[in-house]
């Protein structure tokens, strides 16, 4: 009994030296309410207990905000980082071929997606062929007139957006090939090549279906898209 005396004399005055120690100490807080309660009875309201719960309930809220937002900030981050490099491995090349090579090998890795394709229309292309560029098949694909518009809208009367996420959809074997059999969601950026010349469009395909989403922001696609054209510009002027 003299032992746990000692220490509880110490345990006192350590608290009444520092009260940080227990006010620091949600669950010590939090069993001492507890206790506090139970002496008042359950006949008492503790407006003081009911404050605190609610702080607790904010506190735990702010904290799950804190870590999402956080958590965000490093996802935009590393996506950043991710389109910063890819375009600086695309202006490092000096000749077309090399670009579209460096495309679906490199550009492709360090985007983390399966597939990139550049799909371009040709008035040389049919149904049932199109002109093949050897050495370029495996990131080019050269449709019929409209091809474009029909992909990004399903064939339907409507406005295409600059980018569009979705999960694919029907007519992806004719960009992807053998591929399209686990392809599930694409990213689709609508090419402006400059005037006189046919849309063209630059798919991303990935494995994974929630890679690509509606709803996700398009912002760092956007400015991809915008340097991805005025290079293709450069490289067919």
């Amino acid at each position: 009994m003299g032992e746990r005396a000692d220490v509880l004399t110490d345990w006192r005055e350590r608290v009444l030296d520092d009260p940080d120690l227990i006010l620091d100490d949600r669950d010590v807080m939090r069993a001492l309410i507890t206790a506090n309660d139970r002496q008042m009875g359950g006949n008492i309201v503790d407006m003081r207990g009911i404050a605190m719960e609610r702080l607790e309930d904010r506190l735990d809220r702010l904290e799950d905000t804190h870590r999402s937002v956080i958590a965000a900030a490093y996802e935009n981050l590393s996506g950043t980082n991710q389109i910063h490099r890819a375009i600086l491995t695309l202006l490092d090349q000096e000749d077309f071929e090399g670009f579209l090579k460096i495309l679906g090998t490199d550009v492709a890795a360090t985007l983390r997606v399966d597939r990139i394709r550049l799909v371009l229309e040709s008035p040389e292309a049919t149904d049932d062929a199109a002109p093949t560029v050897q050495k370029l098949e495996d990131v080019l694909t050269v449709v019929t007139p409209g091809f474009v518009d029909h992909y990004l809208t399903g064939g339907r009367n409507m406005p295409h957006r600059k980018i569009t996420l979705r999960q694919i959809g029907q007519g992806g074997e004719r960009i992807y090939g053998e591929a399209a059999d686990w392809i599930a969601s694409e990213a689709l950026l609508s090419l402006d090549l400059g005037e006189g010349r046919l849309p063209a469009l630059l798919v991303m395909g990935s494995e994974d279906p929630h890679q690509f989403r509606p709803s996700q922001g398009t912002d760092l696609l956007n400015f991809f898209t915008g340097v991805f054209e005025r290079t293709m510009r450069r490289f067919l002027g």
